[in-house]
């Protein structure tokens, strides 16, 4: 019997505008979608905040979390809408509540992955508890800060285990750095993490099965980290990254992650594959942003039109078994282990469902960059973000590099 379903997208946000009303316009122009299973309608709602009994219904089928990574209260309700309600969830709060950057740096390295070597290091000031005294001088034992970071080599980084918006970096070039930055860490837990002699710096943004590699420089203002290059890196270099991102989402049952890496040569080696909530924003993405919102936009779709069920059991033994199977090199681990996360996103299955049910929507998201809706929430965003005298020039700045996307997609 046809199934005709009318499917609800919760938005859980925080200070966001701009991709959200993106989003929204976008959904709207998938339209009905008719499949072998019936028909499928699309809408959003974007959440709200309030007490809620663990016995309460929840009548969005999907919700894209932008806020649970530091707001508590609404963790605490998407996990019940998951377990009680089946709700699916862009991302799971269950793993990154309990994989953290450290956990993620630990089960990455457990699979081989080339991150650069790290220690742990005790908080530099006593935690707000009574027993730490006690603790403390019975247990803790002392340590040589400065052999640590000979051995790991100048420069460094150190960085807190669970980090967050590049919360508590610093590049360490020397013992006065070194000693600066613990004495500033506090009651924060920090990693010092050995850096390596890199020619490119690789931010991957994956959602769902699609991911996109992008060109990142860190030092520039964030308009201009995401370079406009389209073969900086070399085949193999660029197998990888795209592979690491989408093995790091699927091992931890993630969906909408981000992924850096430092790039030598060939050799590709993540630093930073934990990100809750990934900057999807219009003035740091900009020729990125269409493709951004569009894979969102059908991941969603696609999930909830083929009932795809999301599931806290990450299968981990699958991946350990490829890691400690010595007749397998390097790369034939990462062929293995890419062949698992393709077939937890249904890579395959979701590239065909798109090109059968949704054959003309890239179509429609170019219209709708093209169209004066898109430009006027370009507008509001830029005058929500610059100061009145410069706002002009970012306005044309980040209409230029739509511009561009536009002009590229014709010609592919």
């Amino acid at each position: 019997m046809a199934d005709n379903s009318r499917h609800l997208i919760g938005l859980l946000l925080g200070a966001e505008e701009d991709w959200p009303q993106a989003f929204e316009a976008l959904l709207r122009r998938v339209g009905p979608v008719k499949t072998a299973s019936g028909s499928h309608e699309f809408e959003t709602e974007r959440l709200t905040i309030e007490p809620f009994d663990l016995n309460d219904p929840v009548k969005v089928e999907l919700v894209i979390d932008r806020l649970a990574y530091w707001y508590y209260h609404p963790r605490e309700w998407l996990k019940k809408a998951a377990l009680m309600n089946g709700t699916y969830l862009l991302n799971s709060p269950f793993t990154f509540q309990s994989m953290e950057k450290h956990s993620a740096y630990c089960a990455m390295l457990r699979l081989g992955l080339k991150i650069p070597k790290t220690v742990l290091v005790p908080y530099k000031n006593p935690v707000d508890n009574v027993r730490w005294a006690y603790t403390s001088a019975k247990y803790n034992k002392t340590f040589d800060l400065d052999a640590i970071a000979e051995d790991l080599g100048y420069p460094l980084y150190m960085k807190p285990f669970d980090g967050g918006g590049w919360r508590g970096v610093s590049r360490i070039n020397n013992k006065v750095d070194l000693h600066r930055a613990y004495d500033q860490s506090g009651e924060m837990l920090m990693h010092l993490q050995a850096t390596i002699d890199y020619d490119k710096f690789a931010r991957a943004l994956s959602i769902g099965a699609e991911t996109m590699v992008m060109d990142f420089r860190p030092d520039e203002p964030m308009h201009n980290r995401y370079a406009v290059s389209h073969n900086f890196l070399s085949p193999s270099a660029g197998h990888q990254a795209v592979a690491i991102s989408r093995i790091v989402n699927a091992f931890f049952g993630w969906e909408f992650n981000s992924c850096e890496m430092l790039v030598r040569g060939d050799s590709v080696h993540p630093i930073d594959y934990a990100n809750a909530c990934p900057d999807v924003a219009v003035t740091s993405l900009h020729y990125y942003f269409p493709w951004a919102i569009s894979a969102l936009v059908k991941w969603s779709v696609f999930s909830l039109a083929t009932g795809r069920r999301s599931s806290v059991d990450l299968q981990t033994d699958k991946y350990f078994a490829i890691a400690d199977d010595e007749s397998l090199d390097y790369d034939a681990k990462i062929e293995a282990y890419l062949a698992l996360a393709d077939a937890h996103f249904d890579t395959v299955k979701y590239h065909e469902w798109c090109a059968e049910n949704l054959p003309d929507f890239d179509a429609r998201v170019r219209d709708w960059f093209s169209g004066t809706e898109f430009t006027d929430i370009l507008r509001e965003t830029v005058v929500a973000t610059y100061p009145v005298d410069e706002q002009e020039k970012f306005q044309a700045h980040f209409q230029g590099l739509i511009n561009l996307w536009l002009a590229d997609q014709s010609e592919s």
